[in-house]
């Protein structure tokens, strides 16, 4: 999972994995389903998976294929150019500078061009260079230094910084990070390439506004106005029920091969998931492992469990009891890491800047200081807070049996110490939880997510410690650990990368904005008439190629 320095062995690797869904899909017998039914673990809120509160959502699982980009996500995490949306090429090293070129084909679902001018609202909305714009990271955005577009045109240079050479560039206008510039341009008045003049320009008015349309215009609500929904993939959005599922369909606008089935409906969690796979109402699930406690699977349905490329944590408010260092500090003296980790079946997770890959750096964060918080201790809890009592709201995104099970675990083990633990988990609990003050600690994965919230590169994952950063949720800042951050990014020496995590790894264990608890594991579970269902470590999970499943009458 680990894609530094990032190869264009990609082609090689797509032309593979077309021909093993092809492959597939031969091999099966029996005509195609005209509808297949998809449960992730996250909630449906909103189109654009760019902000905060989206990037932690079930979104990017859903529209992995609605909203495509020069590269995805493939089964094992590692980017796959899309060749069917565009090409990119390197012309220059030093600085790195890359030429994009969208296929001439390509069209949004309501006939309007896709054009660079998408790009360069990718860019801007993500770079940290506005920041009003609500966007979850800045990783590799931050670090181009210019985009060469002509409005209304198929072809953009992005040129880095000196120096900024971001290694998992690949990482970069992939599938779901490109909204439709031409809606805020539609929204706002502004005409055919507005958005990219005034972003280009820096006219700050017009930047405001174009920030409010795009952090507020595509929430997912039952009336949605689809005309603000274009898609440019080979599904689009057909509809949003009134329990939070999204129906989506074919594209006929779509230039590539046509999607094997013609309607996907996403549905969101829900805490009668036992009873719907029961009745057959699920044709996949993507969920994470032991969140719907113990699955008891019929006949006609297979397993699959895997790691994630997210690590389970839990996030500290900035505001609020757990503000302070040391009551932080308490809190995870007493948190019974091994218990957790045990009941999740799976090792303890330490790191916090090289999450997405388990490999010879994983260590490096592992520094003495992580003996201290191996398992709970009440008495080391007790005296970090000179006794003094302390209630803490520890919330998670309902249901989810284990994360309760977590919760139980800390409360018993921290009460000796005088801290009282409060479950307030919620349906609609996540990063914006944390934002308003209504809970003092996150349980999720990267970024609040429920699902795995990766974005496969530990690179750009390590961003959400770095200040400024929109999923930077603890709203931790450390001026050195910005420096190691920024650097990790351009980095692909083996040596200076194990160097600057185990630098990092005393900083963190000392600050502690997060405490790591265990690698999240992903379970899906997928009929057993279907047919190129392919898990994914990433954020974008199984959804990455669901325009190749096949469901069998």
């Amino acid at each position: 999972m680990t894609y530094r320095p990032l190869t264009r062995r990609l082609t090689v690797l797509a032309m593979l994995l077309a021909l093993v869904g092809a492959v597939s899909l031969t091999a099966c017998s029996g005509s195609a389903a005209d509808s297949i039914d998809y449960a992730v673990d996250g909630t449906l809120i909103t189109y654009n998976t760019n902000t905060v509160a989206g990037a932690a959502s079930g979104g990017p699982q859903a529209f992995a294929r609605v909203l495509t980009g020069f590269d995805y996500h493939g089964p094992d995490g590692q980017i796959v150019g899309d060749h069917d949306f565009g090409t990119v090429s390197v012309v220059g090293r030093s600085p790195l500078v890359l030429d994009y070129e969208i296929n001439a084909d390509a069209v949004y679902s309501d006939g309007k061009p896709i054009t660079c001018d998408d790009m360069v609202l990718a860019w801007a909305s993500q770079s940290g260079r506005f920041p009003s714009f609500d966007a979850a990271n800045r990783a590799g955005y931050t670090d181009i230094a210019t985009i060469d577009c002509a409005p209304g045109q198929k072809k953009a240079r992005v040129s880095f910084a000196p120096d900024r050479n971001f290694t998992d560039y690949g990482q970069l206008f992939v599938a779901t990070s490109m909204m439709p510039s031409h809606v805020i341009a539609d929204e706002l008045g502004l005409g055919d390439g507005g958005v990219t003049k005034a972003l280009l320009s820096n006219d700050g008015p017009a930047v405001e506004r174009i920030a409010q349309v795009w952090n507020n215009t595509w929430n997912l609500t039952p009336n949605v106005d689809l005309k603000r929904f274009p898609s440019s993939g080979p599904y689009k959005l057909q509809s949003v029920t009134g329990d939070g599922a999204v129906v989506l369909v074919a594209n006929d606008k779509w230039w590539g091969a046509k999607p094997v089935t013609g309607k996907i409906t996403v549905w969101p969690r829900s805490a009668d998931l036992q009873d719907r796979v029961n009745q057959g109402d699920y044709d996949v699930v993507d969920i994470a492992a032991g969140s719907s406690g113990t699955l008891n699977l019929p006949d006609d349905y297979q397993r699959t469990d895997s790691p994630s490329a997210g690590v389970e944590q839990l996030i500290f408010a900035p505001q609020g009891p757990l503000a302070a260092v040391p009551a932080r500090r308490a809190l995870a003296l007493c948190t019974p890491r091994d218990v957790i980790a045990r009941n999740a079946s799976v090792p303890v997770a330490n790191s916090r800047l090289y999450t997405a890959t388990e490999d010879a750096y994983s260590p490096a964060e592992a520094t003495p200081q992580v003996n201290d918080f191996a398992v709970g201790n009440a008495d080391a809890a007790r005296a970090a807070i000179n006794a003094t009592p302390l209630t803490v709201r520890i919330g998670y995104q309902t249901p989810n049996a284990r994360l309760a099970a977590a919760v139980g675990a800390i409360a018993r083990s921290c009460a000796p110490a005088g801290i009282t633990v409060q479950d307030v988990a919620g349906a609609n609990t996540g990063p914006m939880s944390l934002r308003n003050n209504e809970i003092d600690v996150l349980i999720a994965s990267n970024g609040g997510a429920a699902g795995s919230g990766s974005s496969g590169s530990s690179a750009m994952d390590a961003y959400s410690l770095h200040s400024g950063n929109g999923n930077n949720l603890p709203r931790y800042a450390n001026e050195r650990i910005d420096g190691i951050i920024s650097t990790l990014a351009v980095t692909s020496d083996p040596k200076e990368l194990a160097r600057l995590l185990g630098e990092a790894g005393p900083i963190l264990w000392g600050d502690m904005p997060t405490l790591p608890l265990y690698r999240q594991q992903r379970t899906l579970l997928t009929s057993t008439k279907m047919y190129a269902v392919s898990g994914n470590p990433t954020r974008w999970g199984a959804g990455w190629n669901m325009d190749r499943w096949k469901l069998n009458r």
